[in-house]
């Protein structure tokens, strides 16, 4: 089982320490009092709605809910009113902070893979060169210490405003959110580097317009990790008339029930300090402006946003404000349209669905503004981790890649979405006009071996169903089933077949294309590594098996037998890695405290080549339990 280790950490040797009376003491000032006003806590006691939001109304910002603790960030007078309502308080440090006068701009050496604001900039400059066809760079403005705000526009006729669905994502409203512009350059790398080879890419690329933006708030970036070291700062940089308190809570800045509920702060010190009024904020401005230049003929050209945030792994739909589901300003068809496709999205990535007020009340969020104000179906994402042990605000940068690559079904889905999201519900033909062609879900290259039944499962969704299926180039021996899509036989022949799949609805049809191999029989296909490698704290290591000998594609089923000794499961997160770098996460902290991994994993690798070193990656994203891989067994082509 797992020691839990309390943070109380008590005002000792604090020359200005205040004396807190209430049910509830030991609340202590923010040693680091010099780096602002404001401290981060641990608040012990809320369990329900009522009590979250109490605590919200105080001004604090809540960063995490878990079971009856709240995770916030809180000026010294916000802590003491959570005190007199019947909480106690834990102050926990904050990460890396640095007294340094010395301006770096960086982020610790240890999380060097995060990205800057020049190196962001330099990233989006690189894909606008390497897929200039598709990717064209823009910029919205600058924020108020003058940096300039950019973004990347991505679809098929990039220099032309076609008539197409466009979808919105933007990142980094609150500086120290880091891993959240890392998902959005994730995002606008995969829409470029495979538009082409991925068909669910390339269709979309295709018949949408995509506006990326990683750092809306670049001054809160740089102020974070100036010193080198992280100051845990959430605002942007704005001065404030008559304090010396700086910044204001961007997503407390927008004009849709700005202030009007309790869910912000009117004190210049409160983390979520609303500012003066809606739209006080340079860079909310700027979104703003932006969001409505792409009004045409009166119409929103965006359809879909997601603003990124982080953390608690989480799906937020509107509104912030109430906690009502619907009312004058949402329908329940709309208020279902949110729901299904939260739903939908949060099962490929394991969050947790839900309207924004089912946390606490926040007023003036970003959401609640362009969903009344301009109709856009415009969800939080709240990123990794959802739990404490996770690097809270601050997760290594070992995390990028598994955590930003976590939420790509959830984010192509949305985008799938944008020409009609009342298909979720099954009124298209109600709110969305006679529907288009069905689009096909490519399932990917696939390989078989001569001899070996299969069977491969397609689907489709809009257009009208139901579908009748075709399909061309499929291996001699199989066959497709024309009301089901199922294809199913045996091959007899090896060779590589270009095949297309295609369903059909109303006349109108959409198709997806890949490669299948088929392999003679022979070959070594499967491989064990029996040898320990230890697992210590907070680290990753790697389990190497070489394949030769197996000709062609993995497999859609092939199997990873592990099996690891460690005492507490839910620390590990376990992929496997193909030889390309490809990683196919199989267990991601799941398990609880249960120990030991003893289990066999299905995985689709049928678009990785066979031979060459696979290796199972573990990493253990906590501390104090430990173990090591026991043994793993690989087979390509079960």
């Amino acid at each position: 089982m797992r020691r839990q280790v309390a943070l109380v950490i008590t005002a000792l040797a604090v020359g200005a320490a205040m004396v807190l009376n209430g049910p509830a003491t030991g609340a202590p000032v923010n040693p680091e009092a010099d780096l602002g006003t404001s401290a981060q806590y641990r608040v012990i006691g809320p369990k329900t709605f009522a009590d979250r939001n109490a605590v919200a109304r105080t001004g604090a910002a809540i960063d995490f809910s878990e079971h009856g603790v709240l995770h916030i960030t809180a000026t010294k007078a916000e802590a003491k009113q959570i005190l007199a309502l019947g909480f106690k308080l834990d102050l926990v440090p904050l990460p890396e902070v640095s007294t340094s006068d010395v301006v770096i701009n960086d982020f610790p050496s240890a999380d060097a893979l995060y990205h800057n604001y020049a190196e962001t900039n330099a990233e989006l400059n690189q894909i606008v060169a390497d897929h200039s066809n598709i990717a064209q760079l823009f910029n919205i403005g600058t924020s108020y210490e003058g940096r300039t705000i950019y973004g990347v526009k991505i679809s098929d006729n990039v220099a032309t405003d076609e008539n197409e669905p466009e979808i919105l994502f933007n990142a980094n409203q609150h500086a120290r959110e880091h891993l959240t512009a890392e998902q959005a350059l994730y995002l606008a790398n995969i829409l470029t580097n495979e538009y082409g080879s991925t068909t669910q890419i390339t269709n979309l690329v295709n018949s949408r317009e995509f506006w990326i933006i990683p750092m809306v708030n670049p001054d809160g970036v740089e102020y974070d990790i100036a010193t080198g070291s992280y100051r845990s700062w959430r605002k942007n940089r704005q001065p404030n008339a008559g304090s010396s308190n700086v910044g204001t809570d961007l997503n407390r800045n927008w004009a849709y029930q700005w202030g009007c509920c309790g869910g912000s702060s009117g004190s210049t010190g409160s983390e979520t300090y609303r500012g003066p009024s809606a739209f006080s904020a340079p860079e909310t401005q700027r979104i703003r402006d932006f969001v409505l230049s792409r009004r045409v003929g009166g119409v929103q050209q965006i359809k879909v946003n997601v603003d990124i945030h982080s953390y608690s792994e989480l799906i937020l739909w509107p509104y912030g404000y109430k906690t009502a589901d619907t009312g004058s300003d949402m329908t329940a068809d709309q208020r279902n349209t949110f729901a299904t496709i939260g739903q939908q999205m949060a099962n490929t990535n394991n969050y947790t669905p839900e309207q924004a007020s089912d946390l606490y009340i926040a007023d003036g969020v970003i959401i609640d503004w362009m969903f009344n104000n301009q109709g856009i179906f415009s969800y939080t994402f709240e990123l990794y981790p959802g739990q404490f042990g996770g690097g809270g605000f601050y997760p290594p940068d070992e995390q990028i890649a598994p955590q930003t690559q976590r939420n790509r079904s959830a984010f192509l889905m949305l985008s799938e979405y944008a020409d009609c999201v009342y298909r979720a519900i099954g009124k298209e033909s109600q709110y969305c006009g006679a529907p288009g062609a069905p689009v096909v879900a490519n399932p990917g290259n696939q390989s078989s071996t001569v001899g070996t039944a299969v069977t491969l499962n397609n689907s489709a969704s809009g257009g009208t169903p139901p579908y009748t299926w075709s399909a061309t180039g499929l291996p001699a021996g199989l066959s497709i089933n024309s009301s089901t899509g199922q294809v199913t036989g045996t091959p007899t022949t090896a060779g590589t077949s270009n095949v297309t799949i295609t369903a059909t609805g109303a006349g109108l049809s959409g198709s997806a294309s890949f490669t299948w191999t088929v392999n003679a029989v022979g070959g070594t296909c499967t491989g064990t590594n029996a040898t320990d490698v230890s697992i210590p704290d907070n680290t990753t290591v790697y389990s190497n098996i070489t394949i030769s000998g197996c000709a062609g594609n993995a497999a859609t089923n092939a199997t990873v037998e592990v099996h690891i000794v460690h005492t507490y499961r839910g620390d590990l997160v376990v992929s496997l890695m193909a030889p390309d770098g490809s990683a196919y996460v199989l267990l991601n902290r799941s398990g609880g405290s249960a120990d030991n991994i003893d289990q066999t994993f299905t995985v689709n690798v049928s678009s990785e080549v066979a031979n060459g070193t696979w290796r199972l990656r573990v990493q253990d994203a906590a501390s104090i339990d430990t173990g090591y891989i026991n043994s793993w067994t690989l087979n390509l082509r079960p």
